[in-house]
């Protein structure tokens, strides 16, 4: 599996279109314990679906779409995030050790 870098407001409008799951994962680049559940996160992520969308958001570099994000799917920033969309709306809001690909397929049944 690979992440799709999260750059653009549009990509943002994207997945609030989007039938089905997709999942954003949150990411502080200067914070060694968002490296860490980023890393934990994708030893286990052969275990999500295929077809499952992945967008990675470097927070650091775009803050702005940062605070889109929390705005458009209505919660509060935090590094490191995983949001599980489903047709629009974020139904699972995870942070720090919460992140876990386990987590993340309890929502999608």
């Amino acid at each position: 599996m690979n992440w799709t870098s999260l750059e653009s407001a549009e990509q943002i409008n994207a997945i609030k279109k989007q039938e089905g799951y997709s999942l954003i994962f949150k990411h502080s680049t200067r914070c060694s314990i968002s490296m860490m559940v980023k890393k934990r996160f994708e030893l286990d992520w052969d275990q999500l679906p295929a077809n499952l969308p992945l967008f990675f958001l470097d927070l650091i570099k775009y803050r702005d779409l940062s605070n889109q994000v929390a705005a458009d799917f209505s919660v509060h920033h935090e590094s490191p995030q995983l949001l599980m969309i489903k047709d629009g709306e974020c139904v699972l809001d995870l942070s720090h050790g919460e992140v876990s690909v386990e987590e993340a397929m309890s929502v999608m049944a």
